[in-house]
């Protein structure tokens, strides 16, 4: 497709749109009559998305958010090249490799970290609704966790992206503090450098 297309242009196909009406059914029972604020990628996907959730219009704040794109993976129209680029990733490390003309995970990092410092400022309003969904890609889902939770590298590079329309909730404890409904897959262990890992 990113040979024909570019990558923000991309559509649900209509098992996307599957996946997303199953996800919002799960949402509307979640939030129930409670108020949104939601925050959504500029892709036309992520947009598509958040329209087969079927969220009341009348409970729900919208903003689209340019910080939580995904990833930009460069000039993708070559076939060879793209095959290049990946293995080239894979063996330099996901989160540093930057793509010819893209970005790495790092970068993703520092505007999902932008994003983040906006978003508590957002909770200082009195009239901030009591729940925020994000609407977003796998890659800029993890990068958020790794922010929220200071994971390291290590950790980040040893989890898989969830798979569309996925949920992963952050859940406020007893304790003020949140946690992850569930984990990310792992798909190995994590190879610290140090003493950090």
């Amino acid at each position: 497709m990113y040979e024909r297309e570019p990558d923000h242009a991309l559509a649900l196909t209509d098992r996307g749109r599957r996946q997303a009406e199953a996800t919002g059914e799960q949402l509307r029972e979640l939030f129930g009559d409670e108020r949104v604020s939601v925050y959504v990628s500029p892709y036309r996907r992520t947009h598509e998305t958040l329209r087969a959730f079927r969220l009341d219009p009348g409970r729900i704040r919208v903003r689209e958010e340019p910080r939580l794109r995904e990833q930009d993976w460069g000039n993708w129209q070559d076939r060879d090249e793209v095959r290049l680029q990946k293995a080239y990733r894979d063996a330099y490390g996901h989160f540093f490799y930057r793509f010819a003309q893209g970005e790495s995970g790092a970068d993703v990092y520092d505007r999902v970290g932008g994003f983040l410092e906006s978003l508590f400022r957002s909770f200082e309003d009195p009239g901030h609704p009591p729940n925020v969904l994000i609407v977003t890609h796998g890659l800029a889902m993890r990068l958020f966790c790794m922010r929220w939770f200071h994971w390291t590298v290590a950790e980040f590079e040893s989890l898989s992206n969830p798979g569309n329309g996925e949920v992963r909730m952050l859940v406020l404890g007893d304790d003020g503090k949140y946690t992850l409904d569930r984990p990310f897959d792992r798909w190995r262990d994590p190879e610290p450098y140090g003493i950090s890992g």
